[in-house]
């Protein structure tokens, strides 16, 4: 009787194992180097421009004489095009920054394998510095919102004025968590995840961090996994939620002194809506807008409604 249990339980690890690889080589998406997607993805006015040894996908748009350029940073797996709406809507009138962060993007991996919220901070900083930007307007969605905070408080006089869309900050209670982050933080399962990529994944993730999926396009889509797929981003995802110290800093958002603007999607699932009340709360003088409809990245859902309230803000 125990050696058929012993067999049954061999037979089945050997099932399981025989799924597993059929799945990852049905799934099985390399890493693409950063030179086959630069073409599609970093058409002028992109530039690539040299951050402390770190080649950054930055594009630098609007008058150059704004005395506080935008500067608008991504969330997790995102990128510098979640902003091309905003960035359309206010170019005009204001100097508009966009990078990708180190480990997303075109500008990919760091040479340290260091994805702590201080070492974005310092690329951040250092990436101001690079540009002579000595003062700006802070923008930050998510991840980004927590890095744009962040700088705000350890480095008060480079920002003029702050706005936190759908923010990380405070310990994170998520409703629905995509897919895609689940993988990436489970033991075991993320190291697949570095050498596949299915694009139901990708698909089911964005529309996760949208309050209306029906709005995310196969475009949409393409973008999120080719860039996923940049040498290196898939690592850098795993080390960086090895990293996370969720809601660690919380205590310093009250110290925030810069007018602020907190910008969330009602429909918000993975940073519910509570936690803008939180910021409201904590941030003094502080303004809330809350788009019902919306979800997880109101700038890229719906840039023109968003950019509006962003117009409003930096007039008054």
């Amino acid at each position: 009787m125990r050696n058929r249990l012993v067999r049954w339980a061999a037979i089945s690890l050997a099932a399981l194992f025989a799924i597993i690889a059929l799945a990852v080589g049905l799934n099985w998406a390399p890493d693409r180097p950063v030179e086959t997607l630069t073409a599609r993805w970093a058409p002028p006015p992109s530039t690539f421009i040299d951050v402390r040894g770190l080649k950054a996908h930055v594009r630098d748009e609007g008058p150059r004489d704004d005395p506080a350029p935008l500067v608008l940073i991504h969330g997790t797996s995102a990128s510098l095009h979640t902003w091309e709406g905003w960035v359309g809507a206010l170019k005009r009138e204001r100097r508009v920054i966009t990078m990708d962060l180190p480990g997303f993007g075109l500008t990919g991996p760091n040479a340290r394998d260091d994805y702590r919220i201080a070492t974005s901070v310092r690329f951040v900083i250092d990436l101001l510095d690079t540009l002579a930007v000595k003062k700006c307007v802070l923008a930050g969605n998510s991840l980004g919102g927590e890095i744009a905070w962040q700088v705000a408080v350890s480095s008060p006089e480079r920002v003029e004025r702050l706005i936190l869309v759908d923010s990380a900050g405070y310990p994170l209670q998520s409703q629905a968590i995509p897919i895609g982050f689940r993988i990436a933080r489970t033991p075991g399962l993320k190291r697949i995840m570095e050498f596949t990529l299915p694009r139901s994944l990708v698909a089911s993730s964005v529309r996760n961090v949208y309050g209306d999926p029906a709005r995310v396009t196969p475009e949409l889509i393409d973008r999120y996994q080719a860039l996923t797929l940049r040498s290196g981003n898939r690592h850098a995802l795993v080390r960086r939620f090895e990293q996370s110290a969720f809601g660690a800093d919380a205590s310093r958002i009250a110290t925030i002194r810069q007018p602020t603007l907190i910008l969330w999607g009602g429909r918000d699932r993975l940073i519910p809506v509570a936690n803008a009340r939180r910021f409201e709360h904590d941030i003094a003088g502080s303004r809330l807008v809350i788009f019902d409809d919306l979800g997880h990245v109101p700038q890229e859902e719906d840039a023109s409604r968003t950019a509006a309230a962003v117009r409003d803000f930096l007039k008054s």
